[in-house]
This record gives structure tokens, sequence and C-alpha cells, in this order.
């Protein structure tokens, strides 16, 4: 037995000292980059964003149901992006389409003139140049704009040398970056997450390296936090005179910070290899049936009435909209309209014609919602504030664009992974979905990461101040390693060994 416990402390010694060489370098990025993202995100046109630099639409003669053809659609939208009203058109393979709203010709996709056209009417700046055209570079990975590639690259000659990437298929505006957000970005995301590794949206390779990154960083970690209380005397001091063995030097300040930031050190290392959702583990058992909860595609049936009449109603209501969608919501055909400020408003028909409302009653919500699960639905409640899994982030946060108004309605099913589903009544759309498997995620990763409860974001300027600190000691920690290990590896090569 105390041969194996004196082997068990020697592999313990190894596997920090040789696993440690590579990992603290590593793990010294990561703190870097992590303050970075503190206050820089990841490139994103968040939905407000995007509205905000939308024209108001004017009248538009072509009903939906003179576009949409006889393929099956997924979704249908309406809005003036590239400078003029054009049906996007979404089909069930996810491929997209654009149609003249006045005349219904199609668009065979947009050259780089439109694209052009297209970034001055979002920037509302006339200083624009064309780039070129690419499929996926550094900053467009995100999976969504799949069905938009290639990208249009246009630069925008504002004050923030605004990079805008537009879509060859639509003549949308999908996605922008500011020339310091870019810059930032290289000691930020793009280095946190490894992103020089990455080479597409989809990149299993990618994943797995970090996932085994995150992995081993984890075992450096928790192998030093072992090693140092081991060599911590809590009894009695050295005959130093100190409580560590080490003489006053790099070994030292390694074992002191290693006592006091290993534990922040090792959690942040573990929810970001949570982050991976390694092996699936939080991958949800069952999700909303959305399809059942629409009650039927737009192809199907939908509100056959041109844009034209549509906005008259809303302008009577004194809504100006920027883009309008046509949707379902348990085989109720209606509208879903949006203003340039992200509001909203929900046009159905009536006895007296097109009615405008300002959210679907709760009732009709929860009629709609009984077919999201096969399960029964054990509670409903109106949330004015949401709760620890519905809550909106700051818009560089790698959650900042979800849309999370208020009040949400929050349903519970008594399925076997027990999932809360939130609906906004706003427009009608299931936004959130949770069941047990990624309501633990959160907790290990969202949580464990970003320090992301309601209070913790409330205290803005505290909770950062915090983290940083924290931070900083962690990065102390990891470049008292390199040190050590760039030592012991010169002494290793000079021996011959």
């Amino acid at each position: 037995m105390k041969k194996l416990t004196g082997s068990l402390r020697r592999w313990t010694y190894l596997t920090h000292r040789w696993c440690g060489v590579a990992g603290c370098l590593l793990m010294a990025l990561w703190f870097v980059s992590g303050m970075v993202m503190l206050f820089i995100g990841y490139p994103k046109l968040t939905p407000w964003d995007r509205l905000a630099a939308l024209p108001a639409l004017s009248a538009a003669p072509q009903l939906p149901s003179q576009v949409m053809g006889d393929a099956p659609v997924s979704r249908l939208v309406l809005n003036a992006a590239s400078g003029q009203a054009r049906y996007i058109v979404q089909r069930a393979d996810g491929s997209l389409i654009s149609m003249d709203a006045s005349s219904g010709a199609q668009a065979e996709g947009f050259s780089s003139a439109a694209a052009l056209r297209s970034a001055r009417v979002f920037s509302g700046s006339a200083d624009v140049q064309y780039l070129g055209s690419i499929d996926e570079d550094r900053w467009t990975h995100s999976g969504s704009l799949n069905p938009h590639r290639p990208l249009h690259m246009v630069q925008v000659g504002d004050v923030a040398q605004t990079l805008l990437y537009v879509s060859s298929r639509t003549g949308e505006v999908v996605m922008q970056a500011s020339r310091s957000q870019r810059m930032w970005n290289y000691l930020g995301a793009w280095l946190h997450w490894l992103y020089p590794l990455k080479n597409q949206s989809r990149d299993p390779v990618w994943s797995w390296t970090v996932t085994a990154l995150s992995a081993g960083c984890v075992l450096v970690a928790c192998s030093g936090i072992v090693v140092g209380l081991w060599r911590w005397r809590f009894a009695r001091p050295y005959k130093s005179g100190s409580r560590s063995p080490f003489v006053p030097g790099w070994m030292r300040w390694h074992h002191l910070l290693g006592l006091g930031f290993a534990a922040i050190t090792l959690t942040w290392i573990f929810s970001g290899l949570m982050s991976m959702n390694p092996l699936g583990i939080f991958s949800p058992t069952q999700s909303p049936d959305l399809a059942r909860y629409d009650g039927a595609t737009v192809a199907e049936h939908h509100l056959d009435r041109t844009p034209t009449d549509v906005l008259q109603a809303l302008q009577r209501d004194g809504f100006q909209a920027v883009e309008l969608e046509w949707k379902k919501l348990g085989g109720h055909d209606f509208v879903l309209a949006r203003d340039a400020a992200d509001g909203t408003r929900i046009v159905t028909t009536g006895a007296q014609g097109l009615l405008v409302e300002r959210q679907w009653p709760q009732a009709m919500l929860q009629e709609a919602a009984a077919r999201l699960m096969p399960a029964r639905l054990m509670q409903a409640e109106l949330l004015d504030g949401g709760d620890a899994y519905y809550y909106r982030r700051a818009p560089e946060a790698m959650m900042g664009g979800a849309e999370r108004r208020l009040p949400v309605l929050r349903l519970h099913f008594d399925d076997a992974g027990s999932t809360l589903v939130y609906i906004d009544p706003a427009t009608g759309q299931v936004v959130l979905s949770a069941d047990c498997a990624q309501r633990v995620g959160r907790w290990l990763f969202s949580f464990l990461h970003s320090w992301d409860l309601h209070f913790m974001l409330a205290a803005v300027g505290l909770r950062e101040a915090v983290l940083i600190l924290l931070s900083l000691g962690g990065l102390g920690l990891s470049l008292t390693g390199i040190v050590i290990a760039v030592r012991r590896v010169n002494v290793k090569l000079k021996s011959g060994i």
C-alpha cells in the first residue's frame, strides 16, 4: 500500500510537471483573451442593430401566394434591406431566394454593385468600397450564415472603419465588424476559442482539439492543486520559516499563486470544457415540436393580404414597420411586424378586416403550446423579470445577440427531461427551451464561466473588476509556470535527455 501511494504521488508530480509545460502557455492565452472578451465580443449583427438600419416599408402589391410558388416554404419575410422592398423566401431545404415585391421577379443573385447599394442603405454612408467575395473568414464562422454564402465584403469609410458582409442570396447585410473590434479580437474571442485552428463553420477536428486541450488543462490544474497542498506545511513551517518548501523565486511564487488562484483557474478551464458539450452530454433528449405548435407551414396556409394592406393597418395604429414576416400559431394566420426600434405588432384578420395587436392572449398561447411536447403541460406562468435561464446579456457576450423580451410565458412540461419552454407573447414565438440536461449545462458552463446570475450582471463595474482581479491571479500563476517550464526544458536539453 505504501509503495502504491508513493507511486501515485510520483505520477501526480510528473503529470503536473510535464503537462504543465504546454498547459501553462495555453492557460495564459486563455486568461489574456478572456479579459479582452469582458469588453469586446466576437463580431455579431444583433437583431436590433439590423432592424435599426432597415428603411421603412412602403406599398408593395405582390401577394405572398404570388411569390412562394409550389416549392415548400419554411419562412417568408419582407424588407427593403437591398434598397427596395423584396420578399425573402426560405425553402424547406434552407436555401434562400429573393423576390421583387412589386414585380414578383426573382433575383438570381446579388452582384458587387447590389452589395454596395445594400451597404449604403445599412450604413447611411455613400463612402463604401467593395473588397471582394469570400465563402468564410475569421469573422464569419457562424453556421447561421451558411445559406447566405458566398458573402460580399464592403468597407465603409466611417469613423469606425466598419466592415460589412452582404448576402449574395438576399442582398441583406448579415454581419458587421468595426476595425477596433477586429483588432481586439485577435487578442480576444478569436484567440480564446482557438479559431486559428478552425477551417469551417462545422469543424469536428477543431471541436475535438479544443475539447482535448481543455481536458488536458483540467488535468494540469487538478494535479497542481494536489501537489500544492502536499507541499504546503499546515502544522509547522519549514526550517526557513516558510510553509512553502521553495526558496524565494519563481517556484515559490508559482506555489503561492497556485494555492490562491488554482481553484478559480480550474473552475474556468472546466467550464470552458463544458462549453464544448463533450460527448453531447448536455444535448436535449427531446426538443419542442415547432411544426405542431405552428399548426401548418406558411406555404400551406397564410394571411394572403398584400403588404400594402398590412402596412396601412399598421399605420392606422401608429406603427411604422421595417419588416413583415408571415407566420402561423396554432393554425392561426398572422403577420409579425417589426419597427426600427425592434418593437413588434401582430396583424391578424377579424370580422372587421385586419386587426393589429400588441401581443397574443395567454390562453391562446397555452392552447397552441400544449402541442409542443407529447407530455402534459404542468404549469404556465407569465414572468415579468425572467429567471435563471431566461435573461439578457450585454451585446459583447456570447449570447448577447439573443432577444429576451419581457414579459415571457414560461411553460413546464411533464416529460422525461422536465422541459421548460419560454414563449414571447409579443411575437408568439418559442424563444428558448431547456430540459434537465441543458439546464445542468447552463450552470456548469455559463454560470461558472461568466458569472451571469441576475444580481451579478446588475453589479456593473464590480463584477468586471473582480473577474479581472481573479484573471490576473490566474495569469500570474500561468506565467510563473511558463518560466519554470522553460528553465526545466533547457536543463533537460543541455543534459542531452
